[in-house]
């Protein structure tokens, strides 16, 4: 497959929907991790990413009042564990937490998940574990074609500077939404600070449908983090 530039792929892209970028910094020293996500209904850009008290983040409401339904846009996006950094758009977040917390595999957790109960998108479950050398998994549990059938997708990648996999939840909007096809996208990572990263990622999601960013990069070596959230609302 073709090495991608990721800006491109943001930004050629209205409503990729919720996001997970996966990588190796360009001088291999960092693991590099992004998630966003991104709205069209007034619940859906109601939201705000804020630290939790288990290494990572939680969606939260900007506005109490606006929230309609929260079962699928309230949840823990980043959980961490013995090294290894969690990452989904969903609540499968903790299931993979509490399975590998028993000494049980990522994959034998998304055995017990499929793809989110919103006819007729059937949005898909997309999820990462980052170990702490740098090592990546990816997953995708989506519908069959549309229909109310679960196919479960899981790709293993080992540590390459300067290379990264983005995975999203929609191939482009639509309506219904079409789930997104193939493997997780290549993408050149050719920056080294996470600052300059993350104003990347952000200026290159759609304007209109963009909800909030949360970013990390760990240094291989000693395990320290460095992580930013930009949120919209503000």
């Amino acid at each position: 497959m073709e090495i991608k530039n990721l800006a491109t792929e943001l930004n050629t892209n209205t409503y990729p929907g919720r996001g997970i970028v996966i990588g190796n910094s360009a001088d291999g020293k960092k693991a590099v991790i992004a998630y966003f996500i991104m709205g069209r209904s007034v619940n859906s850009r109601n939201r705000i990413f804020e630290n939790n008290a288990r290494g990572g983040i939680r969606t939260k409401a900007y506005d109490e009042s606006k929230m309609v339904d929260p079962h699928l846009i309230i949840y823990n996006p980043v959980l961490t564990l013995d090294g290894n950094t969690i990452v989904t758009n969903g609540d499968q977040t903790d299931t993979i937490f509490d399975y590998m917390k028993d000494g049980k595999s990522y994959r034998q957790a998304l055995l017990t998940r499929e793809y989110e109960d919103d006819e007729p998108n059937y949005t898909p479950r997309i999820s990462a574990v980052v170990d702490k050398n740098g090592g990546y998994v990816m997953s995708i549990l989506k519908s069959n074609l549309g229909k109310p059938e679960c196919l479960r997708y899981f790709f293993e990648y080992p540590v390459h500077a300067g290379l990264g996999h983005f995975l999203h939840t929609y191939k482009c909007d639509g309506n219904p939404i079409p789930s997104f096809e193939g493997e997780p996208t290549p993408v050149a990572i050719d920056i080294d600070g996470i600052d300059e990263f993350t104003d990347m990622v952000w200026a290159n999601l759609n304007e209109d449908n963009k909800v909030s960013l949360f970013t990390r990069f760990i240094d291989l070596e000693t395990g320290a983090e460095e992580t930013r959230i930009i949120n919209k609302n503000e």
